[in-house]
């Protein structure tokens, strides 16, 4: 099969998760014998056309906007015109797989100017984000996942809850809709040749136990739990440093830090390049992430490869993908108690800490493995030629 992939960003580019699902994805798409043109955005010096992985990339010029939404329409425009090019002078194609909101307006289009059906993935919503819709930001955004939804022929998610979410969210029959798995490279994270002892204390004594947080500091993905639950994990464990790693405006859990008293026992690191993470997730002790809304959680996946025992919240597709007790701890959301207990039961027991890294690797090894989620995909791309071919459309 020839497939068209869309999607707004593409290592170098990365801004969230979806870059490495693609990037990840694709070339196991291309094992099984199909052709992949992915259509993205232009980044840095990354060339305009270049096969990665087998994978045709084509990156389009996307002109500058002090709006960020004006800059997606203008986006949607190029992906618009360099697809129609791609499948004229790459075609015939089988079908458009667009990843996300972002591209709805490209994927929809091609989709009808050249009569081929439309796969969605769908790594999001707006609703599920906020628990509803209540502005006209969010509206737009929703509108656009609804249309997204309703015009393609299948939709991908990632988790039984998401499948729930769309269907609650957009009234999307469940009969629509696939659950495959994210999936994670372990190789990736293979142990890195480094001076672990003189590393380690860049972040804290040799003492003390290190827990992290690594991703976006936005309220949704709860840091701000993870800062009230601090006291009560020094209060029993006084040997823990805690470090917050990632990008964006932390000033307000900061503050509270501050007014917490425990600058000595937190540290944030800002932005972590991939180098230095892998390294970090060497020697720490624990990985939280405690967020508010998780549609999968792929943090958790690097955690379990790099062998780091995880300390999660119960809320979207996370328990679907840390079995408590089993790959990692899961506490109950938005609970600074119960979530330092979680952490104490992992930085206290070291016999456990260990049984649950054993479980966490042996399930990268099973269940998240990208051939196997490649496979998954690839059904669904042959159920839709099927439909497709035995179709009036």
């Amino acid at each position: 099969m020839k497939i068209l992939a869309l999607t707004w960003e593409f290592p170098p580019r990365i801004v969230g998760g979806i870059a490495r699902h693609v990037a990840e994805l694709y070339p196991e798409i291309v094992k099984l014998g199909h052709e992949v043109h992915l259509l993205t955005v232009e980044f840095g010096q990354a060339p305009g056309f270049e096969m990665v992985e087998g994978i045709h990339v084509h990156r389009v010029p996307v002109g500058q906007s002090n709006d960020f939404f004006h800059w997606v329409v203008l986006m949607n425009e190029a992906m618009g015109e360099r697809g129609g090019k791609i499948l004229v002078e790459e075609g015939p194609f089988d079908l458009i797989h667009a990843h996300d909101w972002l591209v709805q307006d490209a994927g929809v289009a091609l989709k009808f100017n050249f009569r081929l059906p439309m796969v969605a993935t769908i790594h999001a919503t707006e609703f599920g984000r906020y628990n509803g819709i209540y502005t006209d930001t969010q509206r737009y955004i929703h509108l656009k996942e609804f249309a997204l939804v309703y015009q393609a022929w299948r939709t991908i998610v990632c988790t039984n809850y998401m499948r729930g979410e769309v269907e609650r969210a957009f009234g999307c029959p469940a009969d629509k809709v696939d659950v495959i798995a994210n999936g994670i490279v372990a190789a990736k994270k293979e142990k890195a040749d480094f001076d672990r002892q003189s590393f380690r204390r860049r972040y804290a004594y040799d003492h003390e136990k290190i827990v992290y947080y690594v991703g976006r500091m936005a309220y949704e993905k709860g840091v701000q739990v993870l800062v009230e639950a601090m006291p009560k994990v020094l209060a029993a464990f006084p040997d823990t440093k805690f470090v917050i790693i990632g990008g964006g405006n932390s000033d307000n859990l900061r503050r509270r830090v501050g007014e917490l008293g425990l600058w000595s026992k937190c540290f944030f690191t800002g932005f972590m390049a991939d180098r230095d993470l892998d390294c970090f997730q060497q020697v720490a002790d624990c990985a939280v992430f405690p967020s508010l809304y998780e549609p999968f959680g792929i943090v958790a996946l690097e955690s379990f490869a790099a062998g780091v025992p995880v300390v999660v919240s119960d809320t979207g597709g996370l328990p679907e993908v840390v079995t408590h007790t089993k790959t990692g701890v899961v506490t109950y959301t938005n609970n600074p108690d119960s979530l330092a207990w979680g952490i104490l039961e992992v930085i206290r027991n070291p016999g456990y800490a260990q049984w649950l890294r054993d479980n966490a690797r042996k399930a990268v090894k099973d269940t998240f493995n990208w051939a196997g989620i490649a496979q998954q995909t690839e059904k669904v791309y042959r159920q839709v030629a099927i439909e497709r071919q035995n179709s009036s459309w």
